[in-house]
């Protein structure tokens, strides 16, 4: 697990990558719960909180460089 500021320093697309290789493991974890060899399901829960943190931070990037492109002057 990443810290947020580790996230923080991260582009929206490096984020969004990284949360999709957490999806691809959420679904092995997955698969490996449903077959009976998972040893810890709080490993699903985990990584699926890891995911949500990683598209938090990219949505978060994304606002704010709408805002800064929308309150910066057009056509001077």
């Amino acid at each position: 697990m990443a810290t947020l500021q580790e996230l923080r320093d991260l582009s929206p697309q490096e984020l969004r990558n990284r949360a999709a290789e957490l999806k691809q493991t959420l679904f092995d974890l997955r698969n490996r719960a449903n077959t009976g060899v998972l040893d810890s399901t709080a490993d699903l829960v985990k990584t699926r909180r890891d995911i949500a943190r990683c598209l938090t931070v990219a949505r978060e990037k994304e606002l704010a460089e709408a805002r800064k492109t929308a309150a910066s002057p057009q056509g001077s």
